[in-house]
């Protein structure tokens, strides 16, 4: 245990670090910087200031997803060192697993958690068919940006420009 003297008092650094991953827990958990503070009997700005010290970005969050993609580990990568908050993406293979796993219900509910999941994101770009960006932006209501790999029907896996991606995923960003 590493003890710190400051002055009378002796501080533990393990409980101050317990403490910083308990809020950071909750707030990852969707409990709002007020709701930490009364849980954990903290002041609210105590928990606004240790997010603005760890804050890497500020901005709008990104999400990325499309399919069928060939060159799939390449684009997720690339994403990733953009800093792309969610990436979802299929080779026309997955895409039919998961069609497959699932049947009815259990196929539609997964569908829409899906769904709701990108609709939180402030952006969404959608790598697909002409038709499937068109459907994207229907279903989300909101502003989708789309990076068009064929016509619909697409019924197997395209490459996609790494380069061109990224420099789309840069001026979305900006």
């Amino acid at each position: 245990m590493e003890l710190i003297r400051l002055g009378d008092k002796i501080i533990s650094r393990r409980k101050i670090d317990q403490a910083v991953n308990k809020i950071l827990n909750l707030r990852m958990k969707g409990l709002s910087q007020t709701e930490v503070a009364q849980r954990l009997g903290l002041d609210r700005t105590l928990v606004c200031r240790l997010e603005n010290l760890g804050e890497l970005r500020k901005g709008r969050s990104l999400a990325v997803v499309g399919f069928p993609i060939l060159n799939k580990k390449e684009v997720e990568e690339a994403l990733r060192l953009e800093g792309v908050d969610l990436v979802l993406i299929m080779s026309e293979e997955e895409r039919w697993q998961y069609v497959k796993q699932k049947s009815g219900v259990a196929l539609f509910d997964s569908i829409i958690e899906k769904i709701a999941k990108v609709q939180s994101y402030d952006q969404v770009i959608v790598i697909g068919s002409n038709k499937r960006i068109k459907v994207f932006e229907t279903v989300l209501d909101k502003e989708v940006v789309g990076f068009e790999i064929g016509e619909s029907p697409i019924r197997e896996d395209k490459i996609v420009n790494i380069d061109d991606l990224i420099r789309l995923v840069r001026a979305v960003k900006e």
